[in-house]
């Protein structure tokens, strides 16, 4: 088994465990990180630890390749299907004439409005805790950002992309993905992310960056019953 069928559990046990709450069998990001969730395994242990972590007015994201098994005490509000991606071998570089910039703790609240505007995944106050973003400013405004968010060994995902409506079009989530993929390449990791199956125009966007299907993952945000 690969460390990227249970990509959140692998990384909250290992490289990510500062950001993790729960225990031995189950481990969630914390709170103020986002909601995504996993455990070890299905056994009736591991389950009821991760059951032990859905918040009582909130929802828990689990993400696997395995079928998802919903904890003691616990309802699906939604299911879907996505897709896991690994780039063995990048593409050309996506050139680009904006000024891209990594971004400080300073556009934190820049980063946080502009994904709660445009929902690219999970995000939250400290998510651009967990690795590099780069972002595109118009007049000092916030228009686009990719990052980093789960490590293991050898792999990191590029993760939080994400364009204003108003700044479509001008390639600039390709210009900050294939750019976030290329650092994470050249410290000899294996750049991956995730997306949702339906998404045909993301999934097109990263193949023509270098970008492979490696598995279907299954989706499932998750709440107390």
């Amino acid at each position: 088994m690969s460390v990227l069928d249970r990509p959140v559990w692998n990384a909250l046990s290992t490289k990510l465990a500062s950001f993790a709450c729960g225990g031995d069998r189950a481990r969630r990001f914390a709170p103020d990180i986002g909601p995504l969730a996993g455990a070890r395994d299905e056994t009736p242990e591991s389950l009821a630890e991760l059951a032990a972590l859905i918040p009582s007015d909130g929802t828990l994201l689990l993400l696997q390749a395995d079928p998802i098994v919903l904890p003691p005490g616990a309802i699906a509000v939604t299911t879907a299907s996505g897709v896991q991606m690994v780039a063995d071998k990048l593409g050309l570089p996506a050139r680009s004439d904006h000024h891209i910039e990594r971004l400080t703790d300073a556009d934190a609240p820049a980063m946080l409005a502009l994904a709660t505007l445009t929902k690219p995944g999970p995000f939250a106050a400290r998510t651009p805790m967990l690795g590099e973003f780069w972002g595109v400013k118009d007049r000092g405004v916030l228009v686009a950002m990719a990052g980093e968010r789960m490590r293991h060994d050898g792999f990191t995902e590029v993760s939080g992309v994400c364009t204003h409506p108003d700044a479509r079009g001008r390639g600039l989530a390709r210009a900050l993905s294939a750019l976030v993929a290329e650092r994470i390449a050249l410290r000899g990791e294996t750049p991956y992310l995730h997306a949702y199956a339906t998404n045909t125009a993301a999934i097109q966007l990263y193949e023509s960056l270098g970008f492979r299907l490696r598995s279907m993952m299954n989706v499932a945000a998750i709440v107390r019953a």
